[in-house]
């Protein structure tokens, strides 16, 4: 199916592309928001290494699942969106699937609820692998990715979205990806996921600081209540966190010195900080900013798995 290029005028004369074809699908993922699953995932995955013979399958069917989910959450957000009325045809961003492409809503929701049952279906490869309180964790993750963005009192419009988010991607991820292949959980790896939380839920700060004037009818995010000005610093401070605990680990000797990889980062947080530092209200200037936000995550967690995995090999 072939793609065509659309546009359609926003009220302040810029062009904003409308998709057609399978774009609209993939859009609809929201697919670099996916990373903030991946990177869990990975390094996870790569702090069990020393601990217990690797299973690929295994590694695979966790990245799967946690991505369905995520996808789940974001076609969740985007039918719910419409429905309370904040995605509208001239909104910024990567929604809008609804209003603009013209995709009907009960189709969005049934996608939504399919990708989380295959999702399901993968978590029970998982837990008869591994143990079947794993299934009650994705039961869980997925009903609060449900309730992200579904329900009468929806997280994403509360000022606790940057803390679930973080918790539920970040450690819960990190914990799970390495109890499935050690059986185990560590402290240590508890103090590892922090940075990773950081970030996670550094994304969806810099979310809601781009849409904070068209949230404000609608929710009362950690962005809204803080103020721009108040909700950028603590934004920067999340990254200054995310290297510190980076330094803090090595220091301990809790990871060993490549994890330091993790700062080749360090320019786009450097990046979406200047950018959230203009405190302009206009979106469409503080998007480059957003997408530097969820770039340092997959740069810091690639960059971090990836020391992980080098130290593993050098240790051998």
């Amino acid at each position: 199916m072939q793609t065509q290029l659309k546009t359609t005028e926003v009220s302040n004369g810029n062009y904003l592309p409308v998709n057609s074809g399978w774009s609209i699908w993939w859009k609809m993922l929201r697919p670099h928001t996916l990373t903030a699953s991946f990177v869990p995932v990975t390094i996870g995955s790569a702090l069990s290494l020393p601990y217990a013979h690797f299973r690929i399958d295994l590694f695979f069917a966790m990245l799967l699942a946690c991505m369905l989910i995520q996808a789940a959450t974001n076609i969740f957000n985007e039918y719910y969106d419409y429905s309370r009325g904040l995605d509208q045809a001239h909104s910024v961003g990567i929604g809008g699937t609804i209003v603009r492409d013209g995709i009907a809503p009960n189709l969005v929701l049934r996608l939504a609820q399919i990708t989380l049952a295959v999702a399901f279906i993968i978590g029970l490869y998982i837990a008869n692998a591994t143990s079947w309180w794993l299934l009650v964790c994705g039961l869980v993750s997925a009903t609060i990715g449900y309730l992200y963005s579904g329900g009468p009192y929806p997280i994403s419009a509360t000022p606790f979205g940057e803390i679930v988010s973080g918790f539920c991607m970040g450690v819960v991820i990190i914990l799970i990806s390495f109890f499935i292949q050690t059986q185990t959980i560590l402290l240590e790896t508890i103090f590892v996921s922090i940075p990773t939380a950081l970030l996670i839920g550094a994304i969806l700060m810099s979310n809601n600081l781009r849409d904070l004037e068209n949230d404000k009818p609608y929710r009362k995010t950690l962005a809204i209540m803080l103020g721009r000005t108040v909700a950028t610093k603590t934004l920067i401070l999340m990254f200054i966190l995310a290297y510190l605990g980076i330094i803090l680990l090595v220091s301990f000797g809790i990871v060993g010195p490549w994890s330091l990889l993790a700062f080749c980062s360090l320019p786009k947080a450097v990046q979406a900080a200047k950018g959230f530092r203009k405190n302009t209200a206009s979106p469409m200037v503080l998007m480059p900013a957003m997408v530097a936000t969820a770039k340092t995550n997959t740069i810091f967690g690639l960059a971090f798995a990836v020391g992980l995995f080098i130290q593993y090999l050098s240790s051998q």
